[in-house]
């Protein structure tokens, strides 16, 4: 723990200029961007990073390849040399209540249980995502190392292999015709889940994937590696990884109370919260910004970190302009009392 990480009940009667909830890339970096602007910053953090079980960051320009939370250990140290403050916990609850300087009551529960309520004057959320993994035996345990989602993310390291796509959509012959890129010996499991049309089917075969039929029931691991797919009707076959498109829920539930609600992604790949303006994250919610997968479940972490950057350069001039407001309206008083 640095001299900036606090215990909840440390932070509980400090009114913060925003509160960020969650400690991701698209949290800390817009943290960052705060801190920098000399705001005061609290972010609030349950150490439950989605990318957790993957080996690596990639496609991170600088940081290729280094461990998600060693990502999250130089960024919380960033945040931190410049004065902001980091907690964990999970935030629970947030409501709106009638104070004019602090309007945003951020309830926070500790690992222990304990509770404590947190004042803001802007919000941060940036909570991320769950992934809803399909009913597969062995999935969960390869799920970021040799079952994967993004191929961006991992495609080279699972390249030349022979790559199974489960399918959960149609979305599934996105990944079929991508993954071809990684590796010439690509294998659709269809799963009960999706059937190519005639078009389709065609373009599958132009790509040189196989496509087989069939529910698919369980992974086979040798050796700690996933070596193939076993189907309902007892046939495996060989694999060497396995992407897969989870559907996603985003971690918003505690916002009920401000109105904002999670709705379906325009993709059809899950939950999101949706912005009105995407370019900086606002909501509809006036003082409450979104950024990361918790609104675009396909961002991968520099693009999650640049919408974090962006919502907290949109934050503080929304602060800027209410501080300009409030001076404008005492200098006016003041100058009518003189007279």
């Amino acid at each position: 723990m640095n001299q900036n990480t606090h215990p909840v009940g440390a932070v509980h009667d400090v009114v913060h200029d925003v509160v960020v909830i969650g400690g991701g890339p698209a949290g800390l970096s817009g943290a960052l961007s705060l801190v920098r602007a000399r705001r005061t910053v609290l972010v609030v953090d349950d150490d439950r990073p989605r990318n957790a079980p993957a080996e690596g960051v990639h496609a991170f320009l600088t940081r290729d390849g280094v461990a998600p939370r060693e990502l999250t250990r130089l960024g919380r140290a960033e945040v931190g040399a410049y004065g902001g403050a980091i907690t964990s916990g999970t935030v629970t609850r947030v409501r709106r209540d009638d104070d004019p300087v602090a309007p945003f009551v951020v309830t926070v529960t500790g690992r222990g249980g304990d509770a404590s309520e947190v004042r803001a004057r802007r919000l941060l959320v940036t909570s991320g995502l769950v992934d809803e993994l399909p009913a597969v035996d062995g999935l969960a345990e390869r799920w970021g190392r040799d079952a994967v989602h993004c191929p961006y993310c991992h495609g080279w390291e699972v390249q030349d292999r022979v790559i199974g796509v489960l399918a959960t959509s149609p979305f599934a012959m996105h990944q079929a015709l991508l993954f071809g890129q990684w590796s010439r010996e690509i294998v659709l499991f269809t799963n009960a889940s999706f059937t190519p049309d005639d078009e389709q089917a065609e373009q599958l075969r132009a790509r040189g994937v196989t496509v087989v039929d069939g529910p698919v029931a369980r992974l086979r691991v040798e050796d700690d590696a996933l070596t193939g797919v076993t189907l309902d009707d007892g046939r495996t076959v060989d694999v060497g990884a396995l992407a897969v498109m989870a559907r996603v829920r985003s971690r918003a539930d505690f916002l009920a109370a401000l109105g904002l609600e999670a709705t379906e992604h325009p993709a059809g790949v899950g939950t999101h919260l949706a912005t009105i303006e995407p370019l900086t994250g606002r909501s509809a919610v006036p003082g409450v910004w979104l950024a990361g997968n918790v609104t675009e479940p396909m961002a991968q972490v520099v693009a999650a970190a640049a919408a974090g950057t962006m919502a907290g350069a949109a934050i503080n001039m929304d602060l800027v302009t209410d501080e300009v407001a409030a001076a404008v309206a005492a200098l006016r008083t003041g100058e009518r009392i003189d007279a």
